[in-house]
């Protein structure tokens, strides 16, 4: 049973490349930092899968971010992922949120933002209108607007042996336009009759097979991906030394510490009055060690 991992493949003779991902304790942990609704930890499965799928076409060191705003009761929804496939992810809300809204019940009037941050370049951001009933959708309209890709997406969420799981696969129109529209569109109809079941539990090359026996496909190494969300209490330290110390200080007097959330991962870093004091002079005596046990 693969988890965790993506594989990228290759139909030689049809100059299509895709893309199969299939995940379980990396989503988890993202839905794990708050009590989400279930139609919310379904689009952050979604988004997961989604971003993973799109950052494994960079060419590049770097990251993609996707994002979803709107005036919905779902405010935001995002999800980041580098070359290496670690990920991170939230979302904010208000209100209830019914288990079976789709994407435009939560989200409202918005729109999808796709960012590229390569480590070496320019940035770069791409904005689109929620056209479509659901992610998949607007993710497809994207690549045909913006990047004149043929492009395919099948996503799913659920539960296997009572546990989340997100899986996901990829199919795309090599850019060296040998590709033909009757070959894509064999494929699309291939890759339809995936199953959740075999998603969620098949190997790679099970699956692959299954769906495309007759065809000449290149399997390349698989990629784990993980869930990995960067905050620590030295960098908790670093924000609030960027801070007023009146204002600090105040907040420390009133509380009894400072503490600084993370909504990634939801930790919790708490500085008391004895911390802050040390932090503070630290600094001032240029000591870029700021961390306080």
């Amino acid at each position: 049973m693969a988890n965790n991992v993506l594989n990228r493949y290759l139909f030689e003779d049809l100059s299509v490349r895709g893309e199969l991902v299939q995940l379980d304790d990396a989503y988890q942990q993202i839905i794990s930092s708050k009590e989400y609704p279930a139609a919310l930890k379904k689009l952050l499965g979604e988004l997961v899968v989604s971003t993973t799928l799109l950052t494994a076409t960079l060419k590049f060191e770097g990251s993609i971010t996707i994002q979803l705003q709107g005036d919905g009761p779902v405010s935001l929804a995002v999800i980041n992922g580098d070359h290496n496939q670690k990920v991170r992810g939230v979302a904010r809300w208000e209100g209830d949120i019914a288990d079976d809204a789709g994407l435009h019940d939560m989200m409202g009037k918005g729109y999808l933002v796709i960012t590229i941050d390569p480590k070496k370049g320019e940035r770069y951001q791409g904005v689109v209108g929620l056209e479509g009933d659901n992610l998949t959708e607007v993710i497809e309209n994207y690549f045909a607007n913006s990047e004149q890709l043929k492009t395919r997406l099948w996503i799913r969420t659920g539960e296997h042996e009572g546990k989340p799981h997100a899986a996901g696969m990829l199919i795309q129109v090599m850019p060296d336009g040998t590709g033909t529209p009757d070959d894509f569109e064999h494929l699309e109809q291939l890759t339809n009759t995936v199953k959740d079941e075999e998603l969620f539990t098949l190997e790679s090359q099970e699956l692959l097979y299954r769906l495309y026996n007759q065809e000449k496909v290149r399997l390349f190494e698989p990629q784990p991906v993980e869930f990995f969300c960067g905050c620590s209490r030295e960098r908790s330290a670093s924000a609030i030394i960027t801070l007023d110390r009146a204002e600090v200080d105040d907040i420390v007097a009133t509380e009894g510490s400072i503490a600084l959330h993370c909504d990634y991962c939801g930790s919790n870093y708490s500085f008391d009055s004895a911390q802050v004091a040390e932090l503070y002079a630290n600094a001032q005596g240029g000591n870029s060690n700021n961390t306080i046990h």
